[in-house]
């Protein structure tokens, strides 16, 4: 037993945060409730591809759920979430027995038992089949390793899938070729996924499918719904392995994918490079003690921020990034990323990308750049091009945080440009640019009268993206006439507040209020979400809110109120409870619907009114209530790294309440020790060695040293490296934090 107990820590203390990640968080999910609506990415941080068993109908968003005990295949996918669904995917999947194709048929049962899914591999048995399967990839290829039975009827399926599609098996080469053009929307005529997969085995037999007829004396089809099967005879343990690449440039491209990332690198060294991939990335933040759940958490969130948006970008044969645009349908030179809707991500994604992984979002700006000249416009919703979905014009808090926190290496000129666009035009679908644009310059507001769906969450979100343009123009040195122009309409926001309830209210064109109101109304003149949640999305002015509602007393008792209230709600805008409701209403939180964007950020608002130690308790309360490493561990959509981010900023104890400042809201630490390594090499040390379940406030706080009283922290001082210890206790310091100067910035300056 003493054996056992000493070997118990030093166990503990070899895992590496790559094993600490369960991919499996998040897909306990169904259309009517999201615990996530996450599938297991098997994939490198950023991969253009990524992998996933299939458990779901092909054409499905919900392609692995966790209560289903079949698996279909082994797709490539690109989804960036299961309402935005895929494209350019296919599917490949070993069976034995009877040759067949479809999908239902070639479906083996599996166990979660017999499954292992980690971030840079995935292996699971196949019953029906008597098949291991098991997967590792790199940025735009992976290698597939089957180990079947003694069998002369062993065979692998290669699915191009429906909506056209195109195979040729080359036998003497052991390679079958082709594309699929399946998407989604946001692609141009031309779109193709471009596929080549090679294997080391000869083929006994080789099949083409083609809208459900199969034909053994065929090498190639085009059809509606092509495929393939090949055939092997294998004795007991025999290992048939495929290295498989894809392109969105073409065949030619693809091939270049297979050799620059595979080559003769054999299945355990591609493992291990993903490995150390993950590795490194993961490894920028070193968390110690707390809970294995609460470290498992954290990593498993931590793996979720680093995989949207996606690489859409390839290299050419000198080794230079080159893209097919989904734009404008050309080949061109340079970056390109996808698959991120902005609505979410700019909130906590891409701020915490530009503190600990600035390189990467140089990239993304400089994709940014590409898609403005081929396109026209920022996206808002990219995937692959423009989709039309959700509001705002969050792009240019994208743009302006980026450049203010001090990312450089693209045409930021161009960037500005472009969000002074999109600030002032409607753009060729609702979601690109602003819709209801000439409204609102004119009035300060979009009305609810002149049908344009979830207006005054449209007036809040142009608001604040004002503000983000006002401060890069300031920066860029831009006219002053020009920047005030921006800063005047940051106060656009006060047209819809309503003293009368004290909330954000929908208003008329002939500038009356919305009637009826009702503030538990979900959507309507709010974007999945009421008016207690979307009233706090005044990020750059929580000072000039507060003022608005009377002052820091009624600010206190409104915020109070959306934890006190019950979790009622108005669905009759949609017609039916969306998931968004009913995971507010099982959260056990009152009105505080953690679960979707909008409110995300209101646990922190405590410190704009000197009292920071409501902050520290909610912030804890939604670690622990809301989010564990588990199949239905998240309390909505995941979102393509957002409410991953939350947690992981959250869980180092600051957050970005307002993006394109440079400040950190304080939280508290999760962790009684975290060590961040920034990209310039420098740390960032937080101690808290008394932190625990029960002393969650901060009772002091030096930062390098001295004694720190402010409720917020500075960008820059962390990028030049920080010490800060936290004293941590079980009841709150009154005292720290309760002053008027301790405030994080906000346009309007208090009133005293």
């Amino acid at each position: 037993m003493l054996l056992l107990l000493m070997a118990s820590p030093a166990r503990s203390q070899t895992q590496e945060p790559v094993d600490l990640v369960n991919p499996l968080m998040g897909t306990d999910s169904k259309p009517s409730l999201s615990n996530g609506n996450t599938y297991p990415a098997i994939a490198l941080p950023w991969g253009m591809n990524f992998w996933l068993p299939q458990t779901g109908k092909m054409g499905s968003g919900w392609a692995y759920q966790y209560s289903a005990d079949k698996l279909k295949g082994f797709k490539q996918t690109h989804q960036p979430s299961p309402w935005m669904n895929d494209y350019g995917q296919f599917a490949l999947m070993p069976i034995t027995g009877k040759l067949r194709f479809e999908e239902e048929e070639r479906a083996s049962w599996f166990s979660h038992k017999a499954e292992v899914a980690q971030p840079h591999y995935y292996k699971v048995y196949l019953a029906d089949h008597d098949v291991t399967a098991e997967l590792t990839p790199t940025e735009r290829a992976a290698r597939f390793r089957f180990t079947f039975p003694r069998t002369d009827s062993a065979y692998v399926v290669l699915d191009a899938l429906d909506k056209g599609s195109h195979v040729r098996i080359l036998p003497e080469q052991r390679r079958i070729v082709g594309y699929t053009t399946r998407n989604s929307g946001g692609v141009p005529a031309n779109f193709k996924n471009y596929f080549v997969l090679e294997f080391d085995h000869a083929f006994s037999t080789t099949t083409i499918y083609q809208d459900k007829v199969l034909d053994g004396k065929l090498l190639e089809a085009t059809a509606n719904h092509t495929g393939a099967v090949v055939g092997f005879k294998t004795h007991k343990g025999e290992q048939v392995q495929v290295r498989v690449a894809s392109s969105f440039i073409s065949p030619e491209q693809a091939l270049r994918n297979l050799e620059q990332e595979i080559g003769a690198a054999d299945f355990e060294t591609v493992k291990q490079k993903g490995r150390a991939a993950w590795t490194q990335q993961l490894g920028r933040i070193k968390v110690e003690g707390g809970s294995e759940a609460q470290q498992r958490t954290f990593y498993s969130c931590l793996y979720r921020s680093l995989l949207f948006p996606r690489k859409f970008y390839e290299l050419d044969a000198a080794g230079q990034p080159v893209h097919y645009s989904p734009y404008n349908g050309q080949v061109l030179p340079g970056y390109l990323y996808t698959d991120t809707g902005f609505w979410d991500t700019f909130r906590a994604l891409f701020p915490f990308l530009n503190l600990l992984y600035p390189g990467v979002n140089s990239q993304i700006q400089q994709g940014l750049v590409n898609t403005y000249k081929e396109g026209g416009w920022l996206p808002e919703w990219a995937s692959p091009g423009y989709r039309d979905i959700m509001v705002g014009n969050n792009s240019a808090s994208i743009v302006a945080d980026a450049y203010l926190k001090g990312v450089r290496g693209y045409d930021i000129n161009t960037l500005y440009e472009a969000a002074l666009k999109g600030a002032n035009n409607q753009g060729p679908l609702e979601a690109v640019g602003r819709a209801g644009a000439g409204f609102y310059t004119k009035l300060g507001y979009v009305p609810y009268d002149v049908k344009i769906n979830e207006s005054a969450a449209r007036t809040l979100e142009y608001a604040y993206d004002d503000f983000a343009i006002a401060q890069l123009g300031k920066a860029l040195g831009r006219p002053k006439k020009e920047v005030q122009l921006y800063e005047k309409r940051s106060q656009n926001y006060r047209n819809l507040f309503d003293k009368q309830t004290g909330l954000m209210r929908g208003k008329n064109q002939n500038g009356t209020y919305q009637t009826p109101f009702n503030p538990f109304k979900w959507g309507d003149a709010f974007t999945e979400g009421n008016s207690w949640h979307y009233t706090w999305s005044v990020f750059h002015d929580v000072q000039g809110l507060m003022n608005l509602m009377g002052g820091p007393r009624p600010f206190v008792a409104a915020l109070d109120t959306v934890f006190t209230l019950a979790p009622v709600f108005d669905a009759s805008y949609y017609g039916s409870v969306i998931h968004e409701i009913r995971e507010m209403q099982i959260a056990g939180m009152g009105n505080y619907a953690h679960g979707n964007q909008p409110i995300q950020h209101m646990t922190y608002l405590y410190n704009y009114v000197g009292q920071p130690w409501k902050t520290q308790y909610w912030v804890r309360e939604t670690l622990n209530r809301l989010y564990q490493p588990t199949p239905d561990g998240y309390c909505g959509d995941e979102d393509n790294g957002q409410t991953s981010a939350w947690y992981v900023f959250s869980a180092l104890g600051f957050y970005p309440v307002c993006p394109a400042t440079d400040q950190y809201v304080l939280g508290a630490p999760l962790f009684p020790k975290v060590t961040m390594t920034l990209e310039n090499g420098k740390q960032v040390v937080l101690n808290a060695p008394n932190n625990s379940a029960a002393n969650r406030y901060i009772n002091t706080l030096t930062l390098n040293g001295q004694e720190y009283n402010q409720n917020w922290l500075n960008h820059e001082t962390l990028q030049q490296g920080a010490t800060l210890n936290f004293d941590m206790a079980p009841e709150p310091n009154l005292r720290r934090g309760a002053t008027l100067k301790a405030a994080p910035y906000s346009v309007s300056k208090p009133v005293r």
